[in-house]
């Protein structure tokens, strides 16, 4: 028998709430009744065992937050002692969860949002949030005491009458009996069964795309993708990030209603992206629209360093929202394309207020995203999770992956969110639950091409089998009219790919695939 210890605190001078409840299978609700008065903290421990042998996982902030399974002495890193002036100048700290989670980095404490599980063979034992709109559920476990804390963040909060401190799911069994329970119990399915595959333009030309090179792709792709898959244009196409009515007219002079007109020419759903809830400096929505931004202490919210600093906008002003209500007309209704794929969402929500917490503004924001595109395809990318589930059609899992393993010495230093193939393909593996219950999951992009990469053939194999096996999007980032013939094969392999089944993940001898293909079976060692 569990049981969860809770309090409610006040900033008033309000009398504590304090309770207990027996964990049992399913459904485990903690609504009290509450005076009027900010919330301070809300807060619950219960004390849970591990063996030796066991994993522990606790699901990361967003999409790009690395999150692998761990050992009993294992601890959740936040990143290299950098000086606080330069967490400050990149905005490095913003990228996740660090500004608002304590991050003891002891030997044996990890912590993660919204969901985690305890693993020990092939069974589980999960403990899950039923509702993150109050806040979003934090969980911290110190395997050396055998001490589970779980926070809800909702700091600040005004509230009055019934309160859910705690919407709670636990469930122990098989890996599909635990996960099918818990969306069963929400209610949440996921909003389309087909799986994608096709072309994104990024992660060979990044920005340094055009009309010329976006219609070499294209051609590359024709004749080698199948009639209905997707090409999608990434970042680059707009004159900044924030400016999304007209394109960089020197890089796509005949517009983006040409290009989408050209990709469906050619057979292909027409992708494009967009940052929707943010902006940098060099921006027209910057210089004419200061109040649209999202400012503490009157000054605006820095998001990160991508693009020289990008800035949150805020959802609340009219403004903002007549202006995405129009970017968006124009993305389908004018230009005509199928889906977006809608990136650095976070920077929407940074905190809460008095009204709602941070959780609850992500969702409410995600719901605004899904409105907006009515039946439209979304492809969410950099969001927090739970915010997201089956309001999205499919969802990033991972960080981007990157030209290499595992980026360089200093970067494997920073933030949890950074660029690292390494990272992408334990995110595709550790939050495999996800694919086919919240969304169809994106592992992000794979490659066979021989020129402008560092990975070596096996790393390739390990990105796309992985990729494969356990996404919903299979996309490369490849010029395939450069393709050899054999990589024309494989390509085609790759897709086949798609088709296993018993597909396992091994532990034991380090991180490792075993799936069923066509009668045989197969092993694959990633790490």
């Amino acid at each position: 028998m569990s049981i969860l210890s809770y309090q409610i605190q006040f900033e008033d001078n309000i009398p504590t709430i304090s309770g207990s409840l027996e964990l049992k299978p399913g459904a485990n609700r903690i609504v009290e009744r509450l005076p009027a008065g900010k919330l301070q903290k809300v807060i619950a421990f219960m004390h849970l065992e591990t063996e030796p042998d066991e994993r522990i996982f606790m699901n990361g902030y967003q999409t790009w937050t690395y999150c692998p399974e761990l050992e009993r002495r294992g601890y959740t890193r936040r990143m290299g002692h950098f000086p606080q002036v330069l967490l400050d100048r990149y905005g490095l700290e913003q990228y996740g969860d660090y500004h608002f989670v304590d991050y003891p980095e002891k030997p044996g404490i990890s912590h993660g949002e919204s969901y985690c599980y305890f693993r020990k063979g092939r069974r589980f034992r999960l403990l899950a949030s039923l509702d993150e709109r109050p806040g979003y559920t934090l969980f911290q476990y110190d395997a050396l005491t055998g001490t589970l804390r779980v926070e809800r963040d909702c700091v600040g909060v005004d509230c009055c009458g019934l309160f859910h401190a705690f919407d709670l799911f636990w469930a122990e069994g098989g890996e599909d009996e635990v996960f099918d329970a818990w969306f069963a119990e929400m209610g949440i399915h996921p909003r389309t069964r087909e799986k994608i595959a096709g072309y994104s333009s990024w992660y060979n030309r990044y920005e340094d795309i055009s009309q010329e090179s976006i219609l070499e792709d294209l051609r590359g792709c024709m004749g080698k993708l199948q009639p209905g898959d997707l090409f999608q244009i990434d970042d680059g196409w707009e004159p900044t990030v924030g400016d999304w009515l007209e394109p960089n007219v020197v890089k796509f002079p005949d517009g983006m209603k040409k290009a989408a007109d050209d990709i469906h020419a050619a057979g292909f759903r027409a992708g494009l992206w967009l940052a929707p809830f943010v902006a940098t400096p060099k921006s027209d929505i910057w210089r004419n629209h200061p109040d649209w931004l999202l400012k503490v202490d009157g000054e605006p919210w820095s998001c990160g360093s991508n693009w020289g600093g990008f800035y949150s906008l805020d959802l609340d002003h009219p403004g903002v929202v007549d202006y995405l209500r129009k970017v968006f007309h124009r993305v389908f209704d004018e230009w005509g394309y199928d889906l977006v794929k809608l990136d650095f969402l976070y920077g929407v929500a940074p905190f809460g207020n008095e009204k709602e917490s941070r959780a609850g503004r992500m969702t409410r924001a995600m719901e605004f995203l899904r409105e907006l595109c009515g039946d439209r395809l979304i492809l969410g990318c950099g969001v927090p999770l739970m915010p997201a589930f089956g309001l999205v059609d499919y969802c990033r899992i991972s960080c981007d992956v990157s030209l290499d393993w595992d980026d360089t010495f200093l970067k494997r230093h920073i933030h949890r969110e950074r660029v690292s193939t390494r990272q992408a393909i334990g995110n595709s593996i550790y939050r495999r639950q996800l694919n086919g219950r919240a969304f169809l999951s994106d592992p992000d992009v794979f490659f066979l091409r021989d020129e402008n990469l560092k990975l070596s053939e096996l790393e390739k194999r390990r990105l796309y089998t992985v990729n494969a096996l356990f996404g919903g999007v299979l996309l490369h980032s490849d010029n395939m009219g450069l393709y050899k013939p054999e990589q024309d094969a494989l390509y085609r392999e790759i897709l086949h790919l798609r088709d296993a089944d018993h597909i396992r993940v091994e532990t034991e001898y380090g991180l490792a695939v075993r799936y069923r293909l066509d009668g045989k079976e197969h092993y694959l060692m990633i790490e």
